[in-house]
């Protein structure tokens, strides 16, 4: 008898246990979109300066520099978003007096706003003395507060399309019982500028919009949300 009832009481334990561990509440489970484009208002281009022979004449790094120093601050920039990329650049001097036809280069980073104002900075830099441009990456100065604002609409959106479903159905939304967030946004890929537009257009002509087939960014977030039915 006393096997029977301690037996009696393990089943017991076990079935109330399951039964905590199912949940057996109603659900539904929708998923929330929520996207938007935005234009770059961030862009690191990279310049790469070198210097050249205009027939006897040498044309020095130091002087290509200063036009493109000039450039920028006539541009407006913050001397703080242009920087000398390369730490190989002290090496110039030591090359020179080693081989006095070397041809000294040096990289620089630049941060602009738009690319036609990188356009606008190009154009007054001597073309012959333009080794190479990049467009090395891209952001947007208020990525975070953005994105912030698109999760709590894609919450939104799932929460209106579960009431919109159970309405029909005549029942009613309870409350949130799990929230998945997944980021499906996309940057446009870095890539190489066309540096001919300037090394062909040797005359200081005034700068023209960029050609530049210039991506946005696309945000773009996705919340799986599930709800209680009442």
């Amino acid at each position: 008898m006393k096997k029977l009832l301690i037996l009696s009481a393990l089943i017991t334990f076990t079935y109330s246990a399951f039964a905590q561990a199912v949940d057996l509440r109603r659900k539904i489970e929708v998923t929330g979109i929520a996207e938007q484009e935005v234009t770059p208002d961030i862009i690191n281009v990279s310049i790469s300066l070198q210097e050249y022979m205009d027939g006897k004449k040498h044309i020095q790094i130091d002087d290509l520099e200063n036009q493109l120093e000039k450039a920028v601050k006539d541009a407006g920039i913050p001397m703080t978003d242009f920087t000398v990329n390369n730490v190989s650049a002290w090496n110039n001097t030591y090359q020179k007096k080693k081989a006095p036809d070397f041809l000294a280069s040096k990289q620089y980073g630049l941060r602009v706003k738009d690319l036609n104002k990188f356009n606008q900075i190009m154009s007054k830099i001597d073309p012959k003395g333009i080794q190479s441009t990049n467009i090395d990456s891209y952001d947007y100065s208020k990525m975070d507060a953005l994105k912030n604002e698109l999760k709590l609409k894609a919450l939104i959106s799932a929460r209106d399309k579960a009431s919109f479903l159970l309405a029909g159905l005549g029942n009613k939304l309870g409350d949130v019982l799990n929230i998945t967030e997944s980021d499906n946004s996309s940057f446009p890929q870095p890539r190489v500028y066309n540096t001919m537009m300037f090394k062909s257009n040797v005359a200081a002509a005034p700068a023209a919009d960029s050609d530049i087939d210039f991506k946005k960014i696309k945000l773009s977030f996705n919340i799986q949300a599930v709800f209680e039915i009442k």
